[in-house]
């Protein structure tokens, strides 16, 4: 079924039919009269990189990268606005509503034409799904004055005058396209404002916009008129929609077919792209950016349909995560061209590594929708496990090699310390990697074992293929002891030994279990188990549930107003409705106080962080997640030892200078010249935080060893 969630998939392999697909995706395609020198595009998406409204130096490096990476065709300004009331400041998008934005557009449009590539703008008016006090405070507008859930928005409905007005501005913002030197613009009908004349959910008029679905499309297909005699016949227009609201009283698949033949029939635009779902609550924004709970292109019938229907070429991009899914895209006869959109996030250079045979190179895109997620809660968009995308100015996605080889001694296989082991080896070092675990992986290990996250597991699968393949000396089962290290005579010494679970000064926690425990398989508990959240991450969500789908009787508590208050829409949606289904009993606001035992019960008592009032609840088993805390003892341990005493220049991490402190000079116990060599701590190793934040770590400080 469309949209419906699964469990976690395996992570991809690289199959024999690796040429096939190759050389499916390198056909050249022609649109209109522009030749694309491939199939593969990146499709409209907002970055939150626009400064001022402009896609300024930024938002062109991260385009730019994918351009010089190989793809056809990127198109950027994801709800790029072409009016002041769709204000451009929500997510640092693009204001099309200027002329200000023609010379940025000419040299974005000449650095990506520089690389082979083309260069499109999508363009929209966000209507009600935006906030009022944004921007410059306008009220939101809509077909209807009907209440817009996610931004609590409740809009004005528009008046005559309003659509004459929006209509003229999106001829004007195309024509600034054109004048920009891009090579298109894509209207963007889905979710904003054009879509809400079209939608009965939203749509109450009862004039000549509203009512049927040739009135309630009125709107749209005046508004590409004006576009088209802004622009011209002969400049490229497309329109992007959904094919399936997939909700009810929304419109059907067959609805929203009708609704691309009409828009087909007009002769107005010269290309279609196909989604799935809408956006008006976070469980449909859940399903319209579809994470890894999702198998492999779960829309793709919807284009099919649509590109069979319209006769038009067909854009399609929905969780297109690899090569082989996209051929399937296109040998499916689902669509003409296949957006990889977040997999560029995840690898910009992927077409490069495709024409080379160099598949095994490519990072993967797995699903984890960080991206998406940091856009929802006010940041600007990075990958989970590429810390340069989006920081082309300051770090590079190809390493450059090193002016001399050191010796580098990296301690933790975990997510930073493979990325560390991986960066230094790309500069020329001869780096060794000490982990005490007979597998790689670390916390990424104990995520992946979650309900729905297997995919998780790439990010590490890859790394450790890499350092391999560069040479890396990875001695698994073996625990770094200092006199370990320091036998191996470094220059450099890394220690990312991640943490330990943080079990935190609760009375009676000596009688709980860590999500670790639960999430590694080390423990099996049954009956009534009370999961205890202080971190708002995954880890607490996924023992949860897993417990519960296990038999357990589950009930997640959190001191904080919201189950899973660090994630993003994209996954709290999903992780409520596995909890939901699985039975588990959701108790926010209210902090576990103390666990109490009286013999061989226990009774975890909560209390109200607002009213104070105790619930006293009996339970077979506490889980507590609360972070990690440092495991450090090593770092400590060769501290004294080190040139730099473990002191980390953070002006010149955060400038991208090489690390020059040196501050030791003193004699130590263990025989060694003191100050014989450097020494760094990264990722939980320093302090609790995530993924992105050890590889980012790694990344910027090994770039300059």
């Amino acid at each position: 079924m469309i949209g419906e969630f699964r469990g976690g998939p395996s992570v991809p392999e690289i199959r024999e039919s690796a040429v096939a697909a190759r050389d499916l995706l390198l056909q050249p395609f022609r649109l209109k009269h522009l030749e694309l020198r491939n199939r593969i595009i990146s499709t409209a998406h907002a970055p939150a990189y626009g400064e001022g409204g402009m896609p300024r130096e930024r938002y062109q490096l991260y385009h730019e990268e994918k351009a010089r990476g190989g793809l056809a065709l990127t198109l950027f300004g994801g709800s790029a606005s072409v009016e002041i009331d769709s204000p451009a400041t929500l997510w640092n998008q693009i204001d099309v509503s200027t002329d200000a934005v023609i010379p940025w557009f000419r040299e974005f449009a000449e650095r990506i034409h520089g690389h082979g590539a083309a260069l499109m703008c999508q363009l929209t008016h966000m209507g009600r799904r935006t906030r009022w006090d944004a921007g410059d405070w306008i009220t939101p507008i809509c077909s209807s004055a009907v209440r817009e859930a996610a931004h609590n928005a409740v809009p004005k409905a528009a008046e005559d005058h309003d659509i004459v007005r929006i209509q003229r501005c999106y001829a004007e913002a195309a024509a600034r396209c054109r004048e920009g030197g891009l090579d298109g613009c894509e209207i963007l009908f889905a979710s904003h404002l054009i879509w809400q004349f079209i939608t009965p959910r939203v749509n109450q008029r009862d004039d000549a916009y509203g009512g049927s679905l040739e009135n309630r499309m009125r709107f749209g297909i005046e508004t590409l008129e004006q576009v088209r005699a802004a622009v011209g016949d002969d400049y490229i227009v497309g329109v992007r929609m959904t094919g399936d609201e997939m909700v009810a009283g929304g419109l059907s698949h067959e609805d929203c077919v009708e609704a691309f033949q009409r828009i087909a029939n007009t002769g107005l635009v010269d290309f279609l792209s196909v989604i799935g779902g809408e956006v008006f609550t976070h469980r449909e924004l859940a399903d319209y950016m579809p994470n890894m709970a999702w198998p492999e292109a779960p829309y793709r019938d919807l284009a099919k349909a649509v590109r069979e229907a319209s006769g038009l070429p067909i854009l399609h991009a929905s969780k297109v995560s690899t090569p082989d899914d996209a051929a399937r895209v296109l040998a499916e006869g689902c669509a003409d061209l296949v957006g990889m959109t977040r997999a560029h996030l995840a690898d910009p250079h992927l077409v490069r590594k495709l024409e080379a045979g160099r598949l095994e190179e490519i990072r993967p895109c797995v699903g984890a929708n960080y991206c998406i997620d940091r856009l929802y809660a006010g940041k600007d968009a990075v990958c989970l496990h590429n810390a340069a995308t989006g920081r082309e100015a300051q770090l590079a996605h190809e390493v450059v090699p090193a002016e001399r080889s050191r010796r580098v001694i990296v301690v933790g296989a975990g997510p930073g310390g493979l990325e560390a082991a991986r960066v230094c080896a790309e500069r020329g070092h001869d780096v060794v990697i000490f982990e005490r675990e007979e597998r790689s992986g670390g916390q990424l290990r104990l995520a992946a074992r979650a309900p729905w996250r297997a995919d998780l597991g790439a990010i590490t699968g890859w790394l450790e293929a890499r350092v391999r393949k560069l040479g890396v000396d990875l001695r698994l089962g073996w625990e770094a002891t200092p006199e370990r290290v320091l036998d191996e005579l470094p220059e450099v010494v890394i220690v990312a030994t991640g943490g330990r679970p943080d079990v935190g000064s609760i009375p009676g926690s000596a009688h709980a279990r860590s999500s670790w425990d639960v999430l590694s398989g080390d423990v099996s508990l049954s009956g009534r188990v009370l999961v205890y959240d202080e971190h708002g991450e995954h880890q607490a969500l996924s023992c949860a549930e897993l417990l519960a789908k296990q038999g357990a009787q589950v009930e997640l508590a959190t001191p904080a107003r919201l189950v899973g208050e660090e994630l993003g829409a994209i996954n709290f949606a999903v992780h409520l409705r596995e909890l939901y289904d699985a039975g588990v009993r959701l108790t926010p606001d209210h902090r576990l106080a103390r666990i109490e035992t009286e013999g061989d019960l226990l009774e975890a008592v909560l209390c109200n962080e607002y009213t104070r009032v105790e619930l006293p609840r009996p339970v077979d088993h506490v889980v507590l997640e609360q972070g990690t805390l440092p495991a450090d003892e090593l770092y400590f341990a060769l501290k004294e030892s080190s040139s730099n005493r473990g002191e980390m220049d953070w002006r010149a991490l955060v400038d991208g200078r090489a690390q020059e402190i040196r501050s030791n000079s003193s004699s130590n116990p263990s025989g060694n010249p003191a100050g014989s060599f450097q020494l760094f701590r990264i990722g939980d190793a320093v302090a609790s935080r995530n993924v992105h934040a050890a590889i980012h770590d790694a990344l910027r400080l090994c770039s300059r060893l």
